[in-house]
């Protein structure tokens, strides 16, 4: 009996999320982009855990002053914790990429289901809807589009500018859906669950949606990393997020201009969207490679 079980056990077919699941546990890029990526959500989620100093509290008698207490790297030009507006900064960052992502997979799932799965004129129609929005420059375009925002509240501006960036940077992912729609709409289940008196409605949802979920995941995990760059970079630029909202683009922002004086309040903000970044795009890149059978 045991033998019978062992042999079923060698012959037990693996399926691609085990083969991936296999794969990513030999890759240390992926445990160390996990472990960061896991650190900045929850520095987001509880900035407290990782500083017990209010970003707010400003003093000017404290101006550029040398780390003490819990100021890990001192203090800026106006006297704040350089450390603790680096923490706290963490959950504007986060929260703009992370529903820009969510807003953008939705459109396209959507998009890339309606224009796989149709096909003829719809796809024509979509796909050209698709190329148009691809051809242009995501940043350029917010930049002209949130210059039209005339309110400094910061929920309005937060809203913009997630609004803005979803509306611009679904093209990828759309085209990535698509083209696992039409080679998922070609296989025997699909066939088989037509015959079987299927809706459209179900076949997408029930069997053509989950084959589709994990390269659009992928992408979606590196645009999130794009999506923090690209807030850090309006708000840079003074059209993104404002004051009192507390953004590593803000202060990468004033850390520039008094850097001669020190270039701790721009190197720590820098570095710490420099990682976030960097570990969004490497945990997606693992993922990718893991799930692409031509690169095992």
């Amino acid at each position: 009996m045991s033998e019978r079980s062992d042999v079923g056990r060698l012959r037990k077919p693996s399926s691609l999320a085990g083969d991936a699941w296999r794969d990513l546990r030999r890759k240390p890029i992926f445990w160390i982009s996990l472990a960061l990526v896991l650190l900045v959500t929850a520095m987001a989620a509880a900035p407290g855990l990782f500083t017990s100093n209010d970003p707010t509290d400003c003093a000017l008698s404290r101006q550029h002053a040398a780390p003490s207490g819990g100021a890990l790297f001192g203090y800026d030009f106006q006297g704040c914790d350089t450390y603790a507006r680096a923490v706290y900064g963490a959950r504007a960052s986060l929260l703009v990429g992370a529903l820009s992502a969510l807003f953008t997979g939705a459109i396209a799932l959507l998009v890339g289901m309606l224009a796989g799965y149709f096909g003829g004129w719809v796809d024509a129609v979509l796909s050209r809807v698709i190329d148009i929005v691809l051809g242009i420059p995501l940043l350029l375009a917010a930049i002209v589009l949130l210059k039209r925002v005339s309110v400094d509240s910061a929920t309005v501006r937060l809203t913009a500018v997630i609004f803005v960036l979803a509306v611009l940077g679904w093209t990828t992912a759309a085209r990535v859906v698509r083209s696992s729609v039409i080679s998922a709409r070609q296989q025997d289940y699909v066939a088989a669950a037509r015959m079987l008196g299927a809706g459209n409605g179900r076949i997408m949802w029930r069997h053509i949606l989950p084959n589709t979920l994990a390269p659009a995941i992928v992408v979606l995990t590196i645009a999130l990393g794009t999506f923090i760059a690209a807030e850090a970079t309006l708000s840079f630029l003074g059209i993104g997020l404002r004051e009192p909202t507390i953004s590593w683009g803000i202060d990468i922002n004033s850390g520039r201009v008094h850097m001669r004086e020190s270039a701790t309040p721009l190197v720590v903000p820098s570095t710490f969207l420099a990682l976030t970044v960097l570990a969004f795009i490497m945990l997606g890149d693992a993922i990718r490679d893991a799930f692409d059978p031509k690169l095992r």
